[in-house]
């Protein structure tokens, strides 16, 4: 499997420079106002070999953030702020080279389609993400908020940077959320590349409107995997590499996750590999 390519600048100077580099960052003022500023840099990306998912079954995985219940809309629930993290080398919004968020045909739910003149279909075990988005001051649902989400495929690659899949702008998506505070996304489970835990890169932006303009980014995180879902979905066919790439590392020494074990960022995911997962996450900003 061919490695994805590097980038030409400081977001892709390797491990060493990630784990000098990253520390956590707390906002600069208010979600809906103030200039706000996404981070950039990540880790390096190859992995594993991409079809469709294949049978095994698993229990669903709590995590340290529980799934979104009906208390997020009354304003009990206990969220804290997301943790800021790196946006990675191939984040597509513009920062590293391309932007597809000013694209048309960015705004949809479906992510695992190529869209405009790109064709392409990434396949893999069918995983539908649900982030809630909440005001992690008053603990109250973002009506209106963006999420632009973006990962790699069952192989490792990154579409727009990675050989194979520059022409392509599939696993890449915005959407608003809902009176809940909601977005949801059809995917599928990404792979485990080396020097890295399996994740989803995010955005959260203030509005539809600034998400499609590129415009002020209100928070930049990941989403983590359970370990055990991990191990279910990388026995199937289609992600040969995943499972050895997963031996060579752990959520508590990963250079994103490692601080705090992703505490605020490991979802709760549900499902099996025939039905597809559903993972849950609250994101306070």
């Amino acid at each position: 499997m061919t490695p994805p390519p590097k980038p030409p600048r400081e977001h892709d100077l390797g491990l060493e420079y990630d784990l000098r580099t990253l520390h956590r960052r707390r906002f600069l003022g208010l979600f809906a106002g103030a200039g706000l500023a996404a981070v950039a840099g990540c880790a390096t990306d190859n992995a594993t070999d991409s079809t469709t998912s294949g049978t095994t079954t698993t229990s669903s995985t709590p995590s340290a953030t529980s799934s979104p219940t009906s208390s997020a809309t009354t304003g009990t629930t206990d969220v804290d702020e997301i943790p800021q993290e790196t946006a990675g080398p191939y984040p597509g919004d513009g920062s590293n080279g391309p932007n597809v968020l000013t694209e048309s045909g960015i705004v949809r739910k479906d992510i695992t389609k190529s869209f405009g003149s790109a064709s392409g279909v990434a396949t893999g075990v069918p995983l539908t993400v649900e982030l809630t988005i909440l005001d992690a001051d008053k603990d109250t649902p973002l009506a209106g908020a963006a999420v632009y989400l973006w990962h790699c495929d069952a192989e490792g690659r990154y579409s727009l940077y990675s050989d194979g899949v520059t022409n392509e702008n599939y696993l890449r998506g915005v959407q608003a959320a809902d009176a809940n505070g909601k977005v949801t996304f059809t995917s599928i489970f990404p792979a485990a590349y080396m020097g890295r835990w399996p994740h989803i890169h995010f955005e959260v932006y203030s509005s539809l409107s600034e998400a499609t303009a590129a415009g002020k980014i209100s928070a930049t995180s990941q989403l983590a995997f359970p370990k055990d879902v991990c191990d279910t979905v990388y026995a199937t066919d289609g992600y040969d590499g995943s499972a050895q790439n997963m031996q060579q590392t752990s959520l508590e020494d990963d250079n994103v996750f490692g601080d705090d074990d992703g505490v605020h960022q490991l979802a709760t995911v549900t499902g099996d590999v025939s039905s597809g997962y559903v993972a849950n996450l609250n994101v306070g900003v």
